[in-house]
């Protein structure tokens, strides 16, 4: 019993591995400075949404993907900015905070569409497509985060870059890197079947203003 169990350890840490080395092999090429990914031609930038302090302002590690994506926004790297993250309750809103952020540096607020059921970094690939209509889009994380949601991205047809916003140390980065582990294999098979999101709804066009999704 303990070689059957042992064995099935060895073969789910294999999987782990694999899948992982996989993943960050096919899409480091990919993640590019901000000079780069201006010349890309984007249908539009996508924020990855994280967690929003009590007082409904960004947390250390969102500020710095905002930043990157605004930063992207003025090098003219896309015309909309999709803020993709968790409006799951009427009392957790990251979405709006993440607008309300970019309006604050300056950003169009027209400029700026809400995805309010970016759930995960898959639903939130899957949306960008599905819903808002995006082929080309240039993806606003830190590193360790990139390398799925860039795989995700180009398994579900779109061409994306990723810029990096690794601009502090974060406290909880051991457990997000660890956590990472296992949601880049679960992603790197769910590509292959590509379930629809959580939530589809009708589509949103990029070409109106992005007001219309802040409800």
């Amino acid at each position: 019993m303990l070689h059957v169990v042992a064995g099935c350890v060895v073969a789910v840490a294999l999987v782990l591995a694999a899948t992982n080395v996989a993943m960050v092999l096919m899409t480091r090429d990919a993640i590019v400075g901000t000079e780069a990914a201006a010349s890309f031609d984007a249908d539009a930038i996508v924020v990855l949404g994280a967690s929003v302090l009590p007082d409904g302002t960004p947390s250390g590690i969102l500020q710095d993907r905002l930043d990157a994506g605004i930063a992207l926004y003025f090098a003219g790297a896309a015309p909309k900015i999709i803020m993709s993250g968790d409006n799951g309750t009427e009392s957790y809103n990251e979405v709006l905070a993440m607008k309300n952020y970019a309006i604050g540096k300056g950003v169009p607020s027209q400029d700026v569409f809400c995805d309010h059921a970016g759930f995960s970094t898959y639903e939130s690939m899957y949306r960008a497509k599905h819903v808002f209509g995006a082929e080309r889009i240039v993806i606003a994380t830190q590193t360790y985060h990139l390398y799925r949601a860039i795989y995700v991205a180009r398994g579900l047809g779109m061409e994306a870059l990723g810029v990096a916003s690794d601009y502090h140390d974060y406290a909880g980065q051991p457990l997000f890197s660890t956590r990472e582990v296992p949601a880049r294999t679960k992603d790197f098979f769910k590509v292959w079947v590509q379930p629809p999101s959580t939530f589809v709804g009708e589509p949103i066009s990029l070409d109106q203003s992005g007001d219309v999704t802040e409800e």
